[in-house]
């Protein structure tokens, strides 16, 4: 398929390049493609998305022009790989921190989904490129629930956030409150203790489930490179990674 765009600069936001698309089939792999120069830190934002990707084969559904489906570039500075979790940290508070403008209740369902409440606003997909054992380049894409007002696939729990106040929200200003607060965060060495305070079922036993079948459990920790950490009803402790 042939990816028709158009470009539009925006430079309010300092150091960011944001250039916009009418449509492409995943805004990761357009920015693999496309903003491969320069050290700047560049994002991409698209009215719709033919085959946006959630974690595994989830899909991201979007009606469009509705949704802010967007992915950043970032290239940083003498970060290990063994600290990538870092970036998905400060890209989850940066979520909550912009969206909790709008409306309360919200948290991060480990490792990086936003929910309010019950139900899924957000998605994140962060894929990096290594050089050696540090982080040379890295690509988050968000798929974030704005003004859709029905979802039709068989997605459990979608909402947006018109569902939740009745209002149309400007969506250019939402990314870049999201933009400006990821700049903030992830110049901060000391994310665990904020990142851990948001986590969603923070508190108490709750249904998970595995290979090896549902079982109930708490929260104990998310280690500093992202391994969760449970306790279960029997008192054994499980880890896991992504």
């Amino acid at each position: 398929m042939v990816q028709s765009y158009k470009i539009i600069l925006y430079l309010c936001i300092v150091n960011w390049e944001i250039i916009h698309i009418d449509e492409t089939d995943s805004t990761n792999n357009w920015l693999a493609k496309n903003c491969t120069g320069g050290q700047s830190p560049c994002a991409v934002v698209a009215e719709y998305q033919s085959a946006g990707r959630g974690c595994g084969t989830n899909m991201w559904e979007s009606e469009q022009g509705k949704n802010l489906l967007f992915s950043a570039m970032l290239h940083p500075k003498n970060l290990p790989a063994n600290k990538q979790f870092h970036i998905s940290m400060a890209i989850s508070l940066a979520i909550i921190d912009a969206v909790g403008q709008l409306v309360g209740d919200l948290s991060i369902k480990w490792p990086n989904d936003i929910y309010w409440r019950n139900g899924k606003l957000a998605g994140v997909l962060i894929e990096n490129r290594l050089q050696g054992n540090m982080i040379k380049d890295s690509i988050i894409g968000v798929g974030l629930n704005v003004n859709q007002r029905e979802f039709k696939s068989k997605a459990p729990n979608p909402v947006s956030l018109w569902q939740i106040t009745g209002q149309e929200i400007n969506r250019e200003q939402l990314l870049k409150n999201i933009l400006l607060a990821l700049d903030k965060y992830l110049d901060d060495e000391n994310l665990g203790e904020m990142y851990r305070s948001q986590l969603y079922r923070r508190k108490g036993f709750h249904p998970y489930i595995d290979k090896d079948g549902a079982f109930m459990a708490e929260i104990i920790n998310v280690e500093d490179d992202g391994h969760l950490l449970l306790i279960d009803d029997s008192g054994q402790q499980r880890r896991y990674a992504f």
